[in-house]
């Protein structure tokens, strides 16, 4: 608040600051904006029992997402399939978990709940773009090759946007969506390459088959022929993928 002449004068922002911060503020709600990191539609009832709440609880609280902006839905026939607004919420989800001090390590409480933790370190998707070790043994080996710098924030060199087009990833620079942005990994505690490249790299490894999806959540596998495939383009080792 400003005071000027014993009049009060509030931040206009400060409403719609704190509406937006009480969206985040439930511990189901947060589990659905973290699994929708997959870049995928959810039904209502995939994510309620992801949640494990019941189905009409998780209405009540995907209603709110959806008014907040957060979240964009659709309707098919008796489903209601809901996804992250856009990439901005992506970012903003991904930003805030990195900032949520590790603490000590919870104990996994069966072998697939920690075989899961290991896959999602492993290598993941956030969003659209590739996280984890994966995502950061790419980005540094852009780094190391001058393709991508990091000096004044992420950014693309000229050797960089020639190297995507020689590999046949096309970059689409529509928009405002920065070509290059670093996103922080909340595993790894590193950044990793996130916007326009970040998203048509994550992209290309899928549709090229150089990574595939594991499991119910975002974990990512890189195939023989991926591993192949980051080290002839990259200089990635197999070792750094495993």
């Amino acid at each position: 608040m400003f005071h000027a002449g014993g009049m009060t004068t509030r931040d206009p922002k400060a409403t719609g600051l704190a509406r937006l911060a009480a969206l985040f503020a439930d511990e189901t709600r947060a589990v659905c904006l973290l699994a929708l990191l997959d870049g995928r539609a959810w039904t209502a009832s995939e994510l309620a029992r992801h949640a494990g709440v019941a189905a009409s609880t998780l209405s009540e609280h995907l209603g709110r997402l959806v008014a907040g902006g957060l979240l964009a839905e659709e309707r098919q026939g008796r489903h209601r399939y809901v996804r992250l607004a856009d990439a901005r919420v992506a970012q903003l989800v991904e930003d805030l978990a990195a900032q949520v001090a590790p603490g000590r390590p919870v104990r996994p409480r069966t072998l697939r709940e920690s075989n899961a933790g290991s896959a999602m370190a492993r290598g993941r998707t956030c969003y659209d773009h590739l996280a984890g070790r994966l995502g950061i043994a790419v980005t540094d080996a852009l780094t190391v090759r001058g393709l991508l710098q990091q000096e004044t924030g992420f950014a693309l060199t000229d050797t960089g946007l020639a190297w995507f087009e020689s590999a046949g990833i096309g970059l689409e620079r529509r928009g405002r969506r920065p070509l290059a942005r670093a996103c922080l990994d909340w595993t790894e505690r590193r950044p990793h390459l996130a916007g326009v490249a970040g998203a048509a790299l994550c992209r290309h490894a899928l549709d090229a088959g150089w990574c595939v999806r594991i499991g119910s959540e975002r974990a990512v596998k890189v195939t023989p022929a991926g591993e192949r495939a980051l080290f002839d383009l990259l200089g990635v080792p197999a070792t750094a993928l495993r």
